[in-house]
C-alpha cells in the first residue's frame, strides 16, 4: 500500500488527459504488473486521476476526457496493462467513465486478453470498523472507515474542518489492521479530544456532507493528499450508497456491539487523543 515509485503528479500533471495515454500506459506497465491487492490498483488509479485533474477546474471534466480518449485508446491497445487500466477506471471513475470502461473491458476480454487476478474483487470491499474523533470544541473532525479485500485491510481517513464550513481538509489511506485498537489505546487520557466508534451509515453521512461542502486544504501536502485520494473516496461513497439495505443494517448493529465492548462500563462518554500515526494532522491544525 506504500507508493514510493516516482511521483505520479510529476509524471501526469503537465499532460492533458486527452494526450496522456502513452504516459499512462507506460506507467501502468511498470506498476500494475507488480500489484497483488485490489486496493493498490485503486490507489494507483486514484493518484493518476488526481494528477491529471490537478490543473483542471472540474474533476468531472477530466473523467469525461478519460472516457472519450483514454478508454478508446486502451481498448485499441488491448494489452494486459490496458485491460487493467480499464478495470480500474470501471471501479473508481465517474458513472460515465465507469460505464464506458466496463464496456470496453468486456470487448477486450472477448479478444482473449486475460484479466488481472484482482479484477473480480475491485471496487467491492467488505466494510469494517468505523470511528471518528474531534477536539472538544468540534472545530475539526477525523472520520475513518475501514475496508477489506479478504485478509488485507485498509483505512480511509478524512479530516473535516468545521471551522471552514465543514469541508474536507485532508484525506489519506493506510493499513487498518489493529488501527482502531491502537487509536483507542492512545486516546484514553486526553480530555481535549472526543473519540467514538460509529456505524458505516453514520460515517458515510458525515463524509457525504463533507464532500458536498467542498475542499479546504491549507498546506501543499494536504492538497496533494486530496488529489491523490479524491477518486477513491468518491468511489467508496458510491459503493456504500449502492449497498443493499440489509448490509447497512448489519453494519449498524455491528458498530453498536463494538461500541459496547470498547466502552468502559463506568464511563459512557470517553474523551481522548488520537493515535500518533493516524492523527498528527488534527493536532497540528489546532
Amino acid at each position: 500500500m506504500d507508493h514510493d515509485e516516482p511521483d505520479i503528479a510529476d509524471l501526469f500533471a503537465p499532460i492533458e488527459p486527452s494526450r496522456a495515454f502513452g504516459v499512462v500506459l507506460s506507467e501502468a506497465q511498470e506498476v500494475l504488473s507488480h500489484v497483488r491487492e485490489p486496493v493498490d490498483a485503486e490507489l494507483w488509479g486514484s493518484d493518476m486521476i488526481g494528477a491529471l485533474s490537478a490543473s483542471a477546474a472540474d474533476t468531472g471534466d477530466v473523467m469525461t476526457e478519460l472516457a472519450t480518449s483514454l478508454v478508446p485508446a486502451a481498448e485499441q491497445a488491448a494489452t494486459p496493462e490496458a485491460l487493467a487500466l480499464l478495470r480500474i477506471f470501471a471501479a473508481i471513475g465517474s458513472p460515465g467513465l465507469r460505464a464506458s470502461a466496463t464496456q470496453a473491458a468486456e470487448r477486450v476480454i472477448e479478444r482473449g486478453v486475460p484479466d488481472p487476478d484482482w479484477a473480480a474483487r475491485l471496487g467491492s470491499p467488505t466494510v469494517g470498523e468505523c470511528w471518528h474523533y474531534s477536539d472538544v470544541g468540534g472545530r475539526q473532525e477525523s472520520v475513518t472507515m475501514s475496508f477489506s479485500y479478504g485478509s488485507s485491510e485498509h483505512a480511509l481517513s478524512v479530516l473535516i474542518d468545521h471551522g471552514r464550513g465543514g469541508g474536507i481538509k485532508d484525506a489519506w489511506v493506510g493499513d487498518a489492521a489493529g488501527l482502531l485498537d491502537k487509536t483507542w489505546l492512545a486516546v484514553q487520557n486526553d480530555p481535549m479530544m472526543v473519540f467514538e466508534t460509529i456505524d458505516a451509515t453514520d460515517a458515510q453521512g458525515r463524509l457525504e456532507r463533507a464532500i458536498s461542502a467542498g475542499e479546504c486544504p491549507e498546506k501543499p501536502d494536504e492538497a496533494d493528499d486530496l488529489n491523490a485520494h479524491r477518486a477513491l473516496l468518491h468511489a467508496r461513497m458510491r459503493f456504500l450508497a449502492a449497498r443493499p439495505a440489509d448490509k447497512q443494517t448489519e453494519a449498524a448493529l455491528g458498530a453498536d456491539e463494538e461500541t459496547e465492548t470498547a466502552r468502559p462500563a463506568d464511563d459512557e462518554t470517553e474523551t481522548a487523543r488520537p493515535a500518533d500515526g493516524e492523527t498528527e494532522r488534527t493536532e497540528e491544525a489546532e
